[in-house]
């Protein structure tokens, strides 16, 4: 049973990016909060795996395949999770891809592709699930996905640096909109997390690329999808309940900005 302000018991959430990684993380400890939770993800046999397994653990899940740089799909989604409980509380947009290129080799299909995904599906996501809010006046919750790339430059990361950025934004911005509804509106940027995103080919890669991320961490460590997931968790309660508009940062200490 969890503490009393995360107890998500009769609430729906939807989690985009649920087949794996972060967005996995988010729908088992959401379900394991108590939540019923739909599952949502391009990657459909994926959404499905993670479905069955909230189920098989004694939740209550479903699975979509949703494309959210398909307006008309993510408010399906939406539209599907509200009719089937009368009530949307928690949206969590966590779909995103990865894309590296210098600047000056950055072509214009990459750029679109990155910002449909990162950005575009992130409006749409709090668009339709804002929307599904208000009209229940349910009092919900509205959690965006950044990085840590928001703080910081590094070679290759425009369009995916961008397009977060452009979340944070969209996040302050509508969290100063819906907040007179009691809609909270929060992001999450994390730092190096052991996703697929983030996997190299072979053992040795993949310590090359985590090295300096340790090196910078006053914890030692790079962060586990979990570790985002408990983020999302607190956003997604009533444990943040007088917080809106903020950016939370479970990066290990790599960034501290003011």
């Amino acid at each position: 049973m969890p503490l009393p302000a995360y107890d998500l018991t009769g609430r729906t959430a939807i989690v985009t990016g649920a087949a794996n990684g972060i967005g996995r993380a988010t729908a088992v400890l959401l379900a394991e909060a108590g939540a019923t939770v739909h599952c949502a993800d391009l990657d459909e046999q994926g959404a499905r795996a993670t479905a069955a397994a909230l189920t098989a653990s004694g939740g209550t899940a479903y699975a979509h395949r949703v494309d959210v740089t398909r307006r008309a799909e993510v408010a399906a989604v939406v539209e599907a999770a509200r009719a089937a409980s009368g009530r949307l509380d928690v949206m969590a947009n966590i779909a995103g891809i990865m894309h590296s290129a210098p600047v000056l080799e950055t072509a214009d299909a990459d750029l679109d592709r990155v910002w449909n995904t990162n950005f575009k599906g992130v409006l749409y996501g709090c668009q339709e699930a804002a929307r599904a809010m208000i009209a229940t006046g349910t009092r919900g919750s509205l959690v965006t996905m950044a990085s840590g790339a928001i703080d910081t430059g590094a070679p290759g990361l425009l369009c995916y640096g961008a397009a977060k950025a452009a979340v944070v934004q969209l996040t302050r911005t509508l969290a100063t909109e819906v907040g007179r509804h009691g809609i909270r509106v929060n992001v999450v940027a994390p730092g190096w997390i052991r996703t697929p995103m983030t996997d190299r080919p072979t053992a040795e890669a993949q310590q090359r690329a985590e090295a300096p991320m340790i090196r910078m961490s006053p914890l030692g460590r790079v962060g586990e999808p979990a570790d985002v997931a408990h983020a999302v968790l607190y956003l997604a309660s009533d444990a943040s309940s007088f917080t809106t508009g903020q950016i939370l940062r479970p990066n290990g200490g790599v960034a501290m900005p003011w």
